[in-house]
Formats: structure tokens, sequence, C-alpha cells
């Protein structure tokens, strides 16, 4: 399954959580009901995976954590803040980097309508 049909069906299960839980809640709801839709739907999916930093020989396991992994290719950052800024895409950008994954999500429940929540993040290697 590529990246854009991983996507596709994380906009899905974002979409139910969203109308299920509604906004206002913390960080934390929302990974897990969206980890538990993604689990429902058959995907292999990790959450707060360790992602340790190499710089030049040296590993760093200083805590580092992606939110959810979605089959090893599509990392999303979940938020629940008044409002996106450019720190959020600098940090997942560097977390599709440190990976090598292409393509992240970072989805903000804090909003009215879901779609106005999600914004795509590409790697472009």
């Amino acid at each position: 399954m590529t990246e854009n049909e991983l996507s596709k069906i994380v906009f899905d299960c974002a979409l139910k959580v969203h109308q299920s839980l509604g906004s206002g809640l913390l960080e934390s709801a929302y990974e897990e009901c969206l980890f538990y839709e993604l689990k429902k739907r058959g995907l292999v999916v990790e959450k707060q995976k360790a992602l340790p930093l190499i710089y030049e020989e040296v590993r760093l396991d200083i805590g580092y954590r992606l939110d959810i992994v979605v089959e090893n290719k599509l990392i999303l950052e979940i938020k629940s803040v008044d409002a996106l800024n450019d720190i959020h895409f600098a940090q997942l950008l560097t977390y599709l980097k440190l990976t090598n994954c292409k393509l992240g999500l970072l989805i903000n429940f804090n909003v009215v309508l879901i779609k106005n929540g999600i914004r795509r993040v590409v790697n472009n290697l």
C-alpha cells in the first residue's frame, strides 16, 4: 500500500474519531483512539515509537518519540492546539528525514472540521 493510500485511510479514521469526540481533549486521547481505529483496519501501527538520533557515529537515545507510525511508511504527528505553526511542520519534517520516510501527516484535532486540521508534510529526500 502506498503512502497516499495509507493517508486516505488515516483521514477516514481521524474523521471518525473527531466526529465521535469533538475538539478540546488532550492529544493523548486522540492518539489512543486513532491508534485503535487504525488497528481495527488491520494496519501495522506503532505508537510512541522511539527515534534515536544518530550524529556522526554516535547513537543518542535521547527520548524522541514518534506519535504514530503506520506500516513503517507514514508518520502521524498528533496535536490538539489552537493553531499549527512552523515549528510543528519543522518537527515532523525532521522526523521524516531521520527515518527516511516520504510522507507525514500533521493532525490537529482542536478544529471545528478535521479536514482543516490535517496537513501533509513531504520529505523530498
